[in-house]
């Protein structure tokens, strides 16, 4: 047995059922699920003082392309739209193998980590040079946060009247068969788990129809959620309307995308029928708002989603398409975009860390995550409010006004990954700068 008990903090903010904020409140994990919390709680394990610190749930990443963190601001894609900054980049990453998808993996993964991140989804759609899901599920276990990788797929490549090269497509039968033997090796369905496998072909303008339809059947058969990108910007509305003849919502209805089962990542374009859709069937939103704001795609009506009942959580998206994987900046964003579209009591800042926490939770089927209450699980974000980001703060509970953008210290299923604003695990500095190599060799 095993015991943590985080001790003292400052402002403890729950998440919980009641959202309740405590004062001077303890939190004691024993073997990765959270027992107890109150005051004065006693441990015979390990004691970490969170004096001066607001406390809050591990936050929650529920769209990523964690591959792109190798192809950060990239000069013929800095100022493109969605359509043609994807053209700039497929045949750079094309040119990926399994040490770039490890590496920037590795990093990208303990970025969030730094940002307060303890479990976090992956889309990963492309698979060149021998490249594996396999890859970037190493990385994970070894950076040591919890991990909901997604085995995505391209079928359909330029020379079928698709945008991706014919060198980044593959065909649909083995990409059937490839997700199916990723969910059997490393899937794991329980309430602990660290690491549960999604199947999620990239975009309806990549892959067939037939690929949509029989990828929700796998899915549903093997007891996993789906995943893809839907209504991103007016180009993905045009196309879907001139090739299929209707809305991006109502073609993923008609493939059976929708339901608690899914989650669709942007939905900028989402209109109020596709809205109440979504929330009559429980279909989740992976928001993602500093990559809508960087390729021009506009500002999702997450507060009409949230207002009819959609389930939402925040997404970082790819470092190609946001430069960046702060977690709780990205809340911060999501926050001030609602304010500049509705107004400034539009979307308060708990609100929005809500959103990043259990919303994101939530989203991604996991309700034993995002909030600190007994029987959750052991996820921890410990931020110290006594440095100059918080200073003069007359409510230091509100992280995404006035509060730092790296944690502390980090507790995933009671272990710690960071501690002192470092990564624990392993050594981050060196895999920095073995990705610095790839990026240059890339160029």
């Amino acid at each position: 047995m095993t015991e943590v008990l985080i001790r003292g903090a400052d402002h403890l903010v729950t998440m919980d059922d009641a959202r309740r904020v405590l004062a001077g409140a303890d939190i004691l994990i024993r073997d990765g699920m959270i027992v107890d919390v109150g005051h004065g709680l006693t441990t015979t394990g390990e004691v970490v003082l969170a004096t001066g610190c607001v406390v809050t749930p591990g936050l929650v990443n529920t769209h990523h392309h964690l591959y792109q963190t190798l192809t950060r601001a990239v000069p013929a894609a800095q100022d493109a739209l969605l359509f043609g900054w994807l053209q700039t980049l497929y045949p750079i990453w094309s040119r990926f193998g399994p040490e770039h998808m490890f590496v920037s993996a590795q990093v990208g993964l303990s970025e969030l980590a730094l940002s307060g991140c303890t479990l976090t989804s992956d889309h990963l759609y492309l698979f060149p040079n021998g490249a594996r899901l396999d890859d970037t599920i190493e990385a994970a276990r070894e950076v040591g946060l919890r991990f909901q990788p997604t085995r995505g797929a391209m079928s359909i490549g330029v020379s079928d009247g698709g945008l991706p090269p014919d060198a980044l497509v593959e065909a649909e039968a083995a990409i059937l068969e490839d997700c199916i033997r990723v969910i059997d090796a490393f899937h794991d369905g329980s309430e602990s788990s660290m690491c549960r496998v999604g199947v999620a072909p990239c975009s309806p303008f990549s892959v067939s129809r037939e690929l949509m339809r029989d990828a929700a059947i796998l899915a549903r058969d093997k007891g996993v959620m789906m995943h893809t990108h839907l209504a991103e910007n007016d180009e993905d509305i045009a196309y879907s309307l001139s090739q299929f003849g209707c809305r991006p919502g109502e073609y993923a209805e008609s493939l059976g995308w929708i339901g608690p089962d899914v989650w669709h990542a942007h939905c900028v374009k989402l209109d109020a029928s596709e809205i109440a859709l979504f929330s009559q069937t429980k279909t989740g939103v992976a928001h993602c708002p500093c990559s809508n704001c960087r390729l021009g795609s506009g500002i999702a009506p997450v507060r009409a989603m949230r207002d009819a009942g959609v389930t939402v959580g925040l997404g970082v998206d790819g470092s190609a398409s946001n430069d960046a994987g702060n977690l709780v900046a990205e809340a911060r964003q999501a926050m001030l975009l609602q304010r500049v579209a509705f107004g400034a009591d539009a979307m308060s800042a708990m609100e929005a860390l809500e959103i990043a926490t259990r919303g994101g939770a939530d989203v991604l089927g996991r309700p034993e995550c995002g909030r600190i209450a007994i029987g959750a699980r052991g996820d921890i974000a410990i931020w110290d409010v006594s440095g100059v980001a918080s200073a003069g703060s007359w409510d230091p509970a509100a992280l995404l006004l006035a509060g730092p953008t790296t944690v502390r210290d980090l507790f995933v299923e009671g272990r710690q990954v960071v501690r002192d604003g470092h990564m624990l695990t392993f050594d981050l500095n060196k895999a920095v700068q073995r990705q610095n190599d790839l990026a240059r060799a890339l160029q």
